[in-house]
């Protein structure tokens, strides 16, 4: 009975979080959208949790092989890894910026330019930081250096993970991404209209904007406009899903 249940509760998570299927030369990776800054990314039978933290709900879903956190603000990692607990298993591991350490310290320690091996992925930590907004003059809501974004390659598909950020120079050069998701909300990282320019400088096939709270300045609308005649994919998922 507890097994139908749990099928029941997943096939209902899934209707209400649309999974998005990627074909690779090593197998389908599936990407579900959970919430904010939360994802999960499924392939070869594993499971990797990007930023997880509440107010995400983590029900129905299968316990984490490899969680993977971008920086220590609160919408990417729970003060008190709550939800880190929550999808965690034995041998679960927890790769995060030196930053992150001071919550989660069990952690295995990933910087801005180092690329680590994972069962069939490559991870790579990319730059994400602040060059022009702050909470005040000569401060910056992300340093560069504290945290990171990340590019995952499975069966030959690279996959960017933008992190908060606005639009870097270390972006705009990345090469040969088939799916992006990027970052959009102000004060803390960039308007729409600035992620759409970005996002045609280092062009992925697919772009799913996340992050975004359905503020005015990360309107998802005004984003795939902005991108309409470039050739890149504008996917839109449901980020904020209303409790039931």
């Amino acid at each position: 009975m507890a097994g139908v249940l749990m099928t029941l509760v997943g096939a209902l998570y899934a209707q209400t979080r649309p999974m998005q299927n990627f074909d690779t030369s090593a197998g389908q990776v599936k990407i579900t959208p959970i919430y904010h800054a939360t994802l999960l990314i499924q392939a070869g039978g594993k499971n990797i949790y990007v930023d997880p933290a509440k107010p995400a709900s983590f029900t129905g879903l299968p316990p984490a092989d490899l969680i993977l956190v971008t920086d220590i603000h609160g919408d990417h990692v729970d003060q008190d890894q709550s939800s880190i607990k929550t999808i965690s298993k034995p041998g679960t591991e927890i790769w995060a910026p030196a930053a992150v350490q001071k919550f989660v310290t069990t952690a295995t320690v990933i910087s801005n330019g180092e690329t680590k091996k994972w069962d069939k992925w490559t991870v790579e930590a990319i730059p994400m930081y602040n060059m022009t907004r702050g909470p005040e003059a000569g401060k910056y809501f992300h340093d560069k250096g504290r945290g990171n974004g990340y590019v995952l390659t499975y069966g030959g598909k690279r996959f960017y993970i933008s992190g908060d950020t606005e639009g870097i120079p270390e972006m705009k050069a990345l090469k040969s991404i088939d799916v992006a998701f990027v970052c959009m909300n102000l004060p803390y990282t960039m308007p729409a209209e600035e992620a759409a320019d970005a996002v045609k400088a280092f062009h992925p096939k697919v772009v799913i904007p996340y992050h975004y709270r359905g503020q005015p300045s990360g309107d998802v609308n005004v984003f795939k406009q902005k991108l309409e005649g470039s050739g890149i994919e504008v996917r839109l998922l449901d980020w904020y899903p209303k409790a039931s």
